[in-house]
């Protein structure tokens, strides 16, 4: 008889294990949907923007002008593709979530200044101090070696969207 209470506790002890580990797994997920995603808060608009030189973003070279720059789709808003604005040359680039000093009072754009060298560094949108870092190429970082850093802040423009 002792053999059967023992069988039996212990069946009911794995059934409630179980039923406490599934309970713990769905209290996780439940948790895990609240916490709001640090991509969320990263540059969702499209911006228009008109960079008065020459820059460079990510490995890619761009002539002073005329832009546009928006998340790529379905890319978990961790990459940014800028394009000229007559279409001829664009550029992908990974990006990553910031936070500015103070909170920007328009949307902008920040550069790194190595000498006569700029590579875009940052996006912002007004009102927002969540941004959009740029990651740093291999270019950039050998040239922030030589030469004395400075910042160029450039001001964009939310993108109208089209057909609507």
């Amino acid at each position: 008889m002792f053999n059967e209470t023992s069988g039996n506790s212990l069946a009911g002890r794995k059934v409630t294990s179980r039923q406490n580990l599934l309970s713990f797994f769905c209290a996780l997920v439940f948790a895990l949907t609240m916490i709001p995603s640090k991509a969320q808060a990263q540059i969702l608009n499209d911006f228009e923007v008109k960079v008065p030189f020459q820059f460079h973003v990510g490995n890619t070279k761009l002539p002073a002008g005329q832009y546009l720059i928006h998340v790529l789709d379905g890319s978990d808003l961790s990459v940014m593709e800028i394009t000229s604005a007559d279409g001829t040359i664009s550029a992908l680039f990974q990006v990553q979530e910031t936070q500015a000093k103070s909170t920007p009072a328009k949307n902008e754009l920040v550069f790194n200044k190595y000498g006569n060298r700029y590579f875009l560094t940052k996006l912002f949108e007004e009102g927002s101090a969540s941004g959009s870092q740029v990651i740093e190429s291999g270019y950039e970082k050998t040239v922030s070696h030589q030469t004395v850093e400075a910042q160029e802040h450039v001001p964009a423009y939310r993108r109208a969207k089209q057909g609507n």
